[in-house]
């Protein structure tokens, strides 16, 4: 587990981070975001004690990374946006090397192959690094992060460089090892970090500035309530009885999308949930509801309004619930 406790780190009058606290548990995949300048890179240059914190605390499964760094830097293994290669090795001596470099106690012959085998650069086992596409040399940087088997993963743009099906492929590794690892994943590809993460931590001018799941970000951001159905059937009619729907703001058709089927905007009162009432009116009416989708915020639109806001702070579930129970008290 990870626990960040009111980090704060200054260059004389500039607050790079300031007062940020959040925890990453055990088998959690936590997606960190951040313009550039946010304090996001400095954040984690601090959890893997790269740099010092000017106050607070980062721990590394119960370690504090300051004040025994070589026991807390043996539960990680890190993949920075610049993977630390040795070029003029080859793939299998640098990673036997790294082996050695963490003092690994397991089988080397097995536990190299299986590392070699989850980020599928065995095929260039033998093959000097500087030779390797830039694909192949950040598998090879994933590679020795998950030599020795660390419980925490830091990965910083892990899929840089990557093809498509490359992509997809790391992707799935993420998301296998978050059941056994904890991790967090930095990438600038939003659309990543929505398929892979558990929640999202998005940090702005040094501060935490979102802190939740997507879908729960999505709803708190957006002030959009609105569904799109796509229902095959007389337009009028259907209009006439989605408009009967307890909740409802308005309902407008759109253009015919195939041949007799037309696409219908729906809007309802904040807190209103119409999808079950909108199905039983398409099944009483026999009228075949062929697509239902939320126009709620996508997560770059999410990142995007909390970045560019006006100094808009998203706070997470736990912290809402506090908030009531203060207000209540």
């Amino acid at each position: 587990m990870i626990e960040v406790r009111n980090l704060t780190k200054h260059y004389g009058d500039k607050h790079a981070v300031n007062d940020i606290s959040f925890t990453v548990e055990d088998g959690e995949i936590l997606g960190f975001l951040g313009p550039n300048g946010a304090g996001k890179s400095t954040t984690m240059n601090m959890l893997t004690g790269y740099i010092s914190s000017t106050s607070g605390q980062a721990l590394i499964n119960g370690v504090d990374i300051l004040e025994d760094p070589i026991k807390a830097k043996s539960f990680i293994g890190y993949l920075p946006e610049q993977p630390p290669l040795y070029l003029d090795m080859t793939v299998k001596g640098y990673l036997n090397y790294i082996f050695d470099l963490k003092k690994c106690k397991l089988p080397r012959k097995a536990h190299l192959k299986e590392v070699m085998d989850l980020t599928k650069i065995t095929d260039v086992q033998e093959r000097l690094i500087k030779n390797l596409s830039k694909g192949y040399k950040q598998r090879v940087g994933l590679a020795q992060a998950l030599v020795n088997n660390p419980p925490v993963l830091i990965l910083d743009e892990p899929t840089v460089g990557l093809d498509p099906k490359q992509i997809l492929e790391i992707r799935t590794l993420i998301k296998k090892l978050g059941r056994n690892h904890t991790v967090i994943l930095s990438s600038h590809i939003l659309s990543e970090i929505q398929a892979v993460c558990d929640r999202i931590i998005i940090i702005n001018h040094g501060v935490v500035a979102a802190h939740d799941t997507t879908d729960n970000l999505s709803k708190n951001v957006s002030t959009d309530h609105r569904i799109i159905a796509r229902i095959e059937g007389p337009k009028d009619e259907i209009v006439r009885a989605l408009r009967d729907i307890d909740g409802i703001k308005y309902v407008k058709a759109d253009m015919e999308r195939e041949p007799g089927v037309y696409e219908y905007e729906l809007e309802a009162v904040p807190g209103t949930d119409i999808r079950r009432d909108l199905f039983e009116i398409a099944r009483r009416h026999d009228w075949p509801l062929l697509a239902c989708r939320s126009a709620e915020m996508t997560l770059e639109d999410v990142f995007l309004k909390i970045t560019m806001g006006e100094g808009i702070v998203i706070p997470n579930a736990e912290d809402q619930a506090d908030a009531k129970k203060g207000e209540k008290a």
